[in-house]
């Protein structure tokens, strides 16, 4: 029997927990009806079962229930935020802000309403990733009707200013859009502290399934209006037609019970299971650590490595280490990371780069075998590179 490779992938998605799977069985074949269908016992069940889950996802971030518009995941919900306010709000004006180290998911949504005529302002980030908010307050125009960016970075792990970002945009009365897929039950999160009018959230980050997300959109101080992206039925108080997805959503929400729950005690262990996986692979010569080095995500290690080849390097890891070497939703094209390139990496680091996303079923025996054999393997490429 062959012996699965280690998963350090936690930031492409996570394995469901069991807790939270076995909150969904039931509502696959004995609670499966409509929540929707209101008539009878099969309906309300579903409709309790999803109204339990929204006030969980509601609470997490300090939002009410009714602000919580579920979704597919977290691209849709992004593309309903960008695309639903620029549409809604298109006679106040055409202009967009957002970070050239976004996920696609925001990118490309921008990129659909810039072929349209809206106008699409990229900002740069610094050397660590983070937004330069001098160069925010003076991007912001007029015309200005959302600024979108991400809470933790992907790629990077790096937690941008999501408050004083918020504070900026209040001040020129312009939206804030966060998309937080990487965040939910990893950092606070707090809309009316941070006073964030839109939110992004998926489960599958977070242990929870695949196939489910959320907007979370402000519905007072101010109010924000979106126009639908789905239409046929009027379900989520019409921002979002489409049948409720009950297991997934019941799912979603004890995922996002266990990680609040757990948040505090998790970062502390996936902290140190960075920091003992850094201090290990630190001793290679050549190695460069991607990103804000504190301001980061607990579980996430971003590094590049001198003297090898990028395709080789994973593919000689592929064994015993699951690992990718950026974004896995673009994971099979052959360009170097827009994240990296966005830091200012030179191509040929940005090609030798890799992703550890580290877990809540990874271990301390776990992060000494992959320090070991990513230094061995290291030194077997950069030994054969010199042979040739």
């Amino acid at each position: 029997m062959s012996v699965r490779p280690i998963y350090l992938d936690c930031h492409a998605t996570t394995p469901v927990d069991r807790r939270v799977m076995t909150a969904m069985l039931p509502y696959f074949m004995e609670h499966f009806g409509n929540p929707s269908s209101i008539n009878h016992v099969y309906g309300w069940e579903g409709e309790a079962a999803v109204k339990q889950a929204r006030e969980i996802i509601a609470a997490a971030i300090n939002a009410t229930p009714e602000e919580i518009v579920f979704t597919s995941g977290a691209t849709e919900a992004n593309n309903l935020a960008i695309k639903g306010v620029a549409e809604a709000y298109f006679q106040k004006g055409q202009h967009i802000i957002t970070l050239a180290t976004e996920h696609n998911a925001v990118l490309d949504p921008c990129k659909y309403l810039q072929s349209l005529g809206f106008e699409i302002t990229i900002l740069p980030v610094q050397g660590d990733g983070i937004i330069d908010l001098n160069q925010l307050e003076k991007a912001i125009r007029d015309d200005t009707v959302l600024v979108s960016v991400m809470a933790v970075n992907n790629e990077i792990g790096v937690l941008q200013p999501l408050a004083e970002i918020s504070a900026i945009c209040r001040a020129r009365n312009v939206f804030f859009h966060t998309d937080a897929a990487q965040g939910i039950g990893k950092i606070p999160l707090d809309v009316q502290e941070m006073q964030i009018d839109l939110i992004s959230l998926t489960a599958h980050k977070v242990y929870g399934p695949k196939g489910i997300g959320a907007l979370y959109v402000r519905r007072r101080n101010p109010r924000v209006q979106l126009a639908p992206q789905q239409h046929g039925g009027g379900h989520e108080r019409g921002m979002r037609s489409g049948t409720l997805a009950t297991p997934q959503i019941v799912g979603f929400g004890k995922a996002v019970e266990i990680a609040i729950a757990e948040q505090d005690t998790e970062n502390h262990r996936l902290s140190q299971l960075r920091e003992k996986l850094w201090m290990q692979l630190s001793q290679l010569e050549g190695i460069h650590l991607n990103g804000h080095p504190n301001l980061r995500v607990s579980g996430n290690l971003n590094i590049s490595v001198d003297g090898v080849d990028g395709a080789a390097l994973l593919l000689g890891l592929q064994p015993v280490i699951a690992i990718s070497s950026g974004s896995a939703c673009s994971s099979t094209k052959t360009s170097p990371s827009h994240v990296l390139m966005a830091l200012g990496q030179p191509e040929n680091l940005a090609y030798a780069s890799v992703r550890f996303g580290i877990g809540r079923f990874n271990n301390d025996e776990e992060i000494d075998q992959v320090a070991a054999y990513f230094v061995s393997t290291v030194h077997s490429l950069r030994k054969q590179r010199s042979l040739i």
